[in-house]
């Protein structure tokens, strides 16, 4: 079984190379594709899709991620699933009962970043500091629904921490914070619907 994610930076990139060893483990290969951002990736998924479908294994699967970024989620999603229809590929809405998926489209509500504040002790563990009770913090409570921006929140709680005064370099934060977390504990609804469609992925194609 391989994988192919399409990401639409690289701090996402270096989410998923730390997170993926413990999710897929020795059952799945795997390659990421970064972008340069959210536009680019919506602007060449379609032609990308097309391509793999001319010649996609049946034990391949692409992954799209996607930050939400304040878009409406339905029209993103609709977006996403069109694209790979138009190119003759399946996803879960598309298939046949007998078929098998051969796209998954997750979308990260609103930005990747929810995913760290849906695993706080790995925050804490990450970078000393951070109070363990944040989860409890009036606008923190629901990782999927901090406004404002939840990587201009994370930069916010780190910073009163006393970490990265200067700024927070995202991709450094993202290898650092996902090393520490444990995919079982995550509270953020998009963290847990991507880790549950990898799990699904994985019991097509059982060891």
């Amino acid at each position: 079984m391989h994988v192919e994610f399409m990401v639409e930076e690289p701090s996402a990139e270096a989410a998923l190379a730390e997170l993926l060893p413990r999710v897929m483990g020795g059952r799945a290969s795997w390659r990421i594709h970064v972008h340069q951002g959210k536009s680019s990736l919506l602007a060449r998924l379609p032609g990308r899709l097309k391509g793999y479908a001319h010649w996609l294994p049946d034990d391949w699967y692409i992954v799209v991620l996607i930050d939400e970024d304040r878009q409406d989620c339905h029209e993103l999603k609709r977006r996403m699933e069109d694209a790979a229809g138009a190119a003759g590929l399946r996803t879960r809405g598309t298939r046949r009962d007998t078929e098998r998926i051969q796209v998954v489209n997750r979308i990260a509500v609103e930005e990747l970043e929810a995913w760290f504040f849906g695993d706080v002790p790995a925050l804490c563990a990450a970078y000393p500091g951070v109070p363990v009770t944040l989860e409890h913090k009036r606008g923190l409570r629901d990782p999927d629904a901090i406004s404002g921006g939840t990587w201009e929140a994370l930069e916010r709680v780190l910073q009163q921490a006393g970490h990265h005064k200067g700024g927070l370099p995202k991709i450094e934060a993202a290898r650092v914070i996902v090393r520490h977390m444990q995919p079982g504990r995550n509270r953020s609804r998009s963290f847990r619907a991507f880790h549950s469609a990898l799990a699904n992925l994985l019991a097509e194609h059982p060891a």
